[in-house]
């Protein structure tokens, strides 16, 4: 990937900060992703509440940060460390929903 690429990837999405993310949404976005098939979560003996709360705190301690991409309009969990960084785009990173309330 070119760094025009990525560049071009970087306006394409918009970090939002999880507190203004209704709490019904966010709860949302996060049981998506860590009931998604291929989600590694070691310790299955782990309940959903747990994972939920597991994502809660990367979130607030900033490992993991949501992404609204204004391609697809959809809302992601992604990794703050690998936003950009590692070339993977917001549609290969971890795709959430697409922030609309049900």
């Amino acid at each position: 990937m070119t760094q025009k690429d990525q560049d071009h990837q970087q306006e394409d999405g918009i970090d939002v900060p999880y507190e203004q993310v209704p709490a019904e949404t966010l709860r949302r976005l996060i049981q998506e992703f860590v009931t998604r098939d291929g989600a590694d979560w070691g310790d299955a003996g782990c309940s959903l509440e747990d994972k939920v709360r597991q994502v809660l705190q990367q979130l607030k301690s900033k490992q993991v940060k949501v992404v609204f991409d204004l391609r697809s309009e959809t809302a992601n969990l992604v990794s703050s460390q690998n936003h950009y960084s590692s070339g993977k785009g917001l549609n290969q990173g971890l795709s959430g929903t697409d922030g609309h309330e049900q």
